[in-house]
């Protein structure tokens, strides 16, 4: 079920945005085969393959690339795919013999994706990396957190995940599309510096006009302006405002009943930490429940700030099943929709065994084949 229902993925394990593209083409119907490493390697996490939720929705064979005999497999089952995704440095997959020459030899069709932090050229090719870094780099992080703090960490939500695994799908999707007409494969680098830069495009371009202040957390969308921000509270927990239009505006003061000549211009930079005062100390006279029987669904912009475990509980959340449980574990739902191909609901993690070994060897080359195989599940 799905809209990519028909394509099929190789992924060669690895951690980040690598599951996650392959997590996104396996949620929308893809059939993905993720190759793990027989040997023990230290990837940087330890945790229960059931929250391990970037590797749902998989088949999953182990095998040991650096053998003759479990390399010549994975170019069989590479054999019969659309596309392929590795996480290694640039390099690596070449020594394995699994490099794009030798994979284009066997499937011309194959659209290679290529995830790495710093891309396969440049002067840090080679470097050992994380989402921070190479966020810092693109100068994404220097414009994220509150003025006189140090810039705040976006989780790896803007690196690893937006700017890595969204855009690798995205790079996969357009190059199957071209494969399907031009018959012939190619590489997608896909560098998480280069999509994290690609994800600030609105903001570069409005530094570029001169219409951002060099200092973060003194303009509207980095918590600078005080119609765009989170506030406390009676209870202690927070709120969030984005009444950035003044149509908005007006209708917040209207419904706090605060009268509008206490309030200069939104435009009025200067009368920022002033405005955001009154709105702080109205907020904190009433619980956040309390705020949202007056404030939700109105046009004040509003939202509570709510915990991952609040989250699902919501009533908007819940009626769009935004949150689905699979064998116990609470989990998002397949994004986006589709009106006449709708995602499956999705599969846990499948953990790797001779019986999924087998059963995935039969689903890539067919029953007969297979049993050529089968001696090394």
């Amino acid at each position: 079920m799905g809209p990519l229902e028909g394509i099929k993925v190789v992924e060669l394990a690895g951690i980040g945005p690598g599951p996650m593209a392959a997590m996104l083409l396996a949620d929308l119907g893809a059939t993905v085969l993720r190759i793990e490493r027989r040997e023990a390697v230290e990837l940087g996490v330890r945790r229960l393959l059931q929250f391990d939720l970037l590797l749902r929705n998989r088949q999953v064979i182990a095998l040991n690339l650096k053998q003759a005999e479990d390399n010549a497999l994975a170019l069989r089952l590479i054999e019969n795919a659309d596309g392929l995704i590795e996480g290694f440095r640039p390099g690596v997959a070449e020594r394995l013999g699994l490099g794009p020459d030798a994979c284009f030899e066997r499937n011309r069709r194959l659209v290679y994706g290529r995830i790495t932090g710093w891309g396969q050229t440049g002067p840090l090719a080679q470097a050992a990396g994380h989402d921070l870094n190479y966020i810092a780099l693109t100068g994404i992080l220097d414009r994220i957190g509150r003025r006189g703090q140090p810039p705040t960490i976006p989780l790896n939500l803007v690196g690893d995940f937006g700017g890595g695994g969204l855009y690798l799908a995205l790079g996969m999707l357009a190059g199957i599309l071209e494969a399907r007409q031009s018959g012939q494969g190619q590489v997608v680098d896909a560098a998480i510096v280069d999509g994290a830069a690609s994800l600030a495009t609105s903001t570069i371009g409005m530094y570029a006009a001169g219409m951002l202040q060099p200092e973060h957390g003194t303009n509207v969308l980095d918590s600078g302006a005080y119609f765009y921000d989170v506030y406390r509270c009676a209870d202690g927990k927070w709120i969030s405002i984005a009444t950035i239009e003044r149509r908005f505006h007006a209708r917040l003061l209207e419904i706090l009943g605060i009268d509008a000549a206490h309030f200069s211009s939104q435009d009025d930079r200067a009368s920022w930490d002033d405005a955001r005062g009154i709105l702080a100390a109205r907020f904190v006279t009433r619980t956040r429940d309390e705020w949202c029987n007056v404030l939700e669904g109105t046009d004040a912009c509003f939202a509570p700030v709510l915990t991952l475990d609040e989250a699902p509980e919501h009533p908007h959340l819940k009626s769009r099943e935004t949150f689905v449980t699979v064998d116990g574990v609470r989990q998002p739902a397949p994004a986006p929709r589709f009106s006449r191909t709708p995602a499956a609901t999705p599969r846990a993690p499948t953990a790797v065994s001779r019986e999924a070994s087998l059963a995935a060897l039969e689903a890539w080359l067919g029953q007969e084949e297979s049993r050529q195989w089968q001696h090394l599940t």
